[in-house]
């Protein structure tokens, strides 16, 4: 049996401690939701940090917003990469139109930009629209 791993679930918002292994098919322990649903996770200013933080699985983070058609476009790549690669790795959205201060913070200048983050801490960025075996690849090559 490996370690237990921290989950931050995706509805409630409360730290799950599981075992690796059985991390795919977790519930939470408050509100019994799916901890994996293979749909990227909405971020807020009240989570976003937690997420971040509290996950002891890297975490994909789409900075976008709703005018960009570049974004829009990307989305449907986004959650298919997310469906491939949970449980290793959780993927979530932030819109940077609703969340402005968190894409100043983190000095997003252009949309869509995707930034991997480990223990709370960036280890890697690109800007663009991709498709989903991209996406894919370069989340592989940062892990």
């Amino acid at each position: 049996m490996s370690n237990p791993i921290n989950l931050v679930c995706p509805s409630c918002g409360v730290t799950n401690r599981v075992p690796a292994e059985r991390s795919a098919e977790a519930k939470c322990g408050k509100c019994h939701s799916p901890l994996f649903n293979a749909h990227p996770v909405e971020l807020t200013g009240d989570n976003f940090s937690k997420h971040l933080s509290r996950n002891d699985i890297p975490v994909v983070v789409d900075f976008w917003a709703p005018w960009c058609g570049p974004c829009r476009m990307m989305a449907p790549a986004f959650a298919q990469a997310a469906a491939q690669m949970e449980p290793q790795v959780r993927f979530a959205k932030l819109n940077t139109e609703d969340h402005q201060m968190i894409g100043a913070q983190y000095g997003i200048r252009s949309i869509p930009t995707m930034a991997v983050f480990r223990g709370g801490k960036e280890i890697g960025r690109i800007s663009g629209a991709m498709g989903a075996a991209d996406i894919v690849r370069w989340v592989s090559s940062l892990l």
